[in-house]
């Protein structure tokens, strides 16, 4: 669709579905999108990473609420990190994938809106959360002197990330519809029953305005977030470098700190990178579809296994974010492994 976050399959008349016969000015096309082969591979790749999702970063909202010790800033954000994983993965993995499985929009009007909403909100409030952990651990590292953040101010921080998550997604909010195809029709069965063909999309007054509001998301909650991202990162390598390099007896005092330190910022970049891996594919789809002119082919391509692959790589991002908790961050492995062994106690 033309959504800026959930994009069902946009119909093209000449070419994007598999037509089964014309009648006048309306083609009749196959309910499903695949190959039973081809669905079964999609259906267990998007259910092994949803899977994942609940489970991992469950158990993250776990670790870090039942445990004080596991009450840090940038543990805070991580926390948030993990609801906002949640939510994609309850509101839009499983839509995304019937989607991707059978033609047109199989839902009403409210999980429309909700589940296109609610993915751009959560991506948009990652984004913004890994910005501020990026501030948070610049301050720490290049600028040590300064006030520390705060729990409190780092609650008032997560409320405001959200708030600005809500406000970026309103007009992709209010524009989101279900619109019928007048030119398409969708077979039912052998009957050759058939219904019509709906879409989930953003109904903006002129494409221009789609245009401009697409660059306006990349650049706020992709680009230049980001880039802010990589330059801190940056300057807090050479702060910590400068710091590796300092006198003997300082080095030795302060050597398990540092060590503690360039283990957290090396997850924390790992985490960066694979945001930032994980959602090109799928930008660069949505800027090719308001920008380029595709070919019939070129669109059928792009929307029946192109975008599915790119929305499985988005939600990868979402389910592996608790694997790197795990193996980069030594109090979470520690608190991986209390909750293990207090249900193996429970028994």
């Amino acid at each position: 669709s033309n959504s800026s976050f959930y994009w069902p399959h946009t119909l093209n008349y000449n070419g994007t579905y598999k037509h089964l016969y014309l009648e006048g000015n309306v083609s009749y096309v196959d309910f499903y999108l695949h190959q039973p082969s081809v669905a079964a591979v999609f259906i267990i790749s998007y259910l092994l990473i949803f899977l994942l999702c609940m489970v991992g970063n469950g158990l993250v909202c776990f670790v870090v609420l039942r445990s004080k010790h596991m009450w840090t800033v940038t543990n805070l954000f991580i926390l948030n990190l993990a609801v906002s994983d949640l939510l994609v993965g309850i509101f839009c993995m499983p839509t995304t994938l019937l989607d991707n499985i059978i033609a047109g929009w199989p839902f009403g009007s409210l999980v429309c809106k909700m589940s296109g909403t609610v993915q751009g909100i959560s991506v948009s409030a990652s984004v913004f959360t890994l910005v501020a952990i990026a501030v948070d651990r610049f301050r720490c590292i290049v600028y040590p002197f300064k006030q520390k953040l705060t729990i409190p101010t780092a609650v008032a921080i997560v409320a405001v990330i959200w708030i600005l998550a809500v406000a970026i997604m309103c007009p992709s909010a209010v524009l989101l519809q279900v619109q019928e195809e007048k030119r398409f029709r969708v077979i039912l069965g052998p009957g050759n029953d058939s219904r019509p063909v709906y879409w989930c999309r953003e109904d903006w007054p002129h494409p221009a305005m789609r245009k401009i509001y697409t660059t306006v998301l990349f650049a706020n909650i992709y680009l230049a977030p980001l880039l802010l991202i990589v330059v801190m990162y940056a300057r807090i390598s050479i702060a910590l470098s400068h710091t590796a390099g300092a006198g003997k007896r300082s080095q030795e005092q302060r050597h398990s700190t540092w060590k503690r330190k360039q283990k957290v910022i090396q997850m924390l970049i790992v985490l960066t990178l694979l945001f930032t891996l994980s959602w090109l594919p799928l930008w660069t789809l949505m800027l090719l579809s308001d920008y380029a002119s595709l070919s019939d082919l070129q669109l059928q391509l792009i929307n029946i296994y192109i975008y599915p692959f790119a929305h499985w790589l988005a939600f990868f991002n979402s389910s592996v974010n608790p694997i790197i908790y795990g193996f980069c961050n030594e109090n979470f492995r520690r608190g991986f492994q209390d909750v293990f062994k207090l249900q193996l106690c429970s028994r």
